[in-house]
């Protein structure tokens, strides 16, 4: 059995099979998300696992070099936002317009659907290198 914290198969799978730039993508319960892109569905009900949970999760495995969200966090989610840039402090932030993000989920290796319930709880991580 795995030792490290991502102990779910498909998130470890996904992030073991990333290189630098690739992006893998964490939102809210209401994102569309293309056919295209898999999506691993975590959630259960209202708030759980909330998107901050799932994102410390990931963040136990996968090196990030930039994120990308949501221009409209800004205004219509400064809680998560705050919340972000305290698990990411040293990490640069591109803000994007919702729509972009939603097409840029084409890009992605998958999306992680979480049971968070408010707007604009998305994010993109851009894997970075270790060494």
């Amino acid at each position: 059995m795995k030792k490290t914290k991502v102990i779910n198969s498909d998130i470890s799978r996904v992030i073991a099979q990333m290189g630098h730039f690739d992006k893998l993508s964490i939102g809210d319960a209401g994102m569309p998300v293309p056919m295209t892109t898999e999506k691993i569905d975590l959630a259960v009900t209202n708030g759980v696992p909330s998107f901050m949970d799932v994102l410390t999760n990931v963040l136990e495995e996968l090196e990030v070099q930039r994120i990308y969200l949501a221009e409209e966090i800004k205004t219509e989610n400064p809680d998560i936002l705050s919340e972000i840039k305290k698990e990411l402090p040293d990490t640069p932030i591109t803000f994007i317009p919702h729509s972009e993000m939603k097409a840029e989920l084409n890009n992605c290796h998958a999306f992680i659907r979480t049971g968070e319930m408010t707007p604009y709880a998305n994010i993109l991580l851009e894997s970075g290198v270790v060494f």
